[in-house]
């Protein structure tokens, strides 16, 4: 039997919810996740500190996706919409 992550399967069914009406695009390479990561992040207008605080993430941890040294995830870019999204309706 396969174990599921709660955490992820409750951000999947609340990115489902906040964009059920637009297509979802699938992210196959490295330069469109960075890509897709940079516009979410900037996209929330929080500067690095407080994005990274809002992901629940070091600011090292940030600042690694900013150097392109490390991708996020697809756990953690679901998180980024959803911020990015609340950012939005809150506007």
């Amino acid at each position: 039997m396969e174990l599921k992550d709660p955490g992820a399967e409750l951000l999947t069914s609340l990115e489902q919810m906040i964009f059920k009406d637009m297509p979802q695009a699938s992210l196959t390479t490295r330069n469109s996740i960075f890509s897709e990561y940079e516009q979410l992040r900037q996209g929330t207008g929080l500067q690095l500190d407080d994005f990274a605080s809002a992901m629940g993430v070091t600011l090292a941890h940030v600042l690694e996706w900013e150097e392109r040294r490390t991708q996020p995830t697809a756990t953690e870019l679901k998180l980024m919409r959803l911020i990015q999204a609340k950012k939005t309706l809150l506007q």
